[in-house]
């Protein structure tokens, strides 16, 4: 026999917020979330996302320790 009452409370209207701003509504066992990142905000998402030059922190360690390739 199954045991009653073991689940949490499903929430169908919950609330998702970023920096005191509504982003969406989904569902949850919370009635309100808050979170820091979001498609919105990301760089990956928005563009702003910098490429780091892994390169040239390579050659420098070569040089600066004499390892040839």
């Amino acid at each position: 026999m199954p045991k009653k009452d073991i689940h949490p409370k499903w929430f169908e209207e919950t609330q998702v917020y970023c920096d005191g701003q509504l982003i969406m509504t989904t569902s949850a066992t919370k009635t309100k979330l808050n979170v820091d990142v979001w498609s919105g905000n990301h760089p990956f998402y928005t563009g702003s996302l910098k490429i780091l030059d892994t390169a040239g922190r390579v050659d420098r360690f070569m040089k600066k320790y004499g390892i040839d390739k």
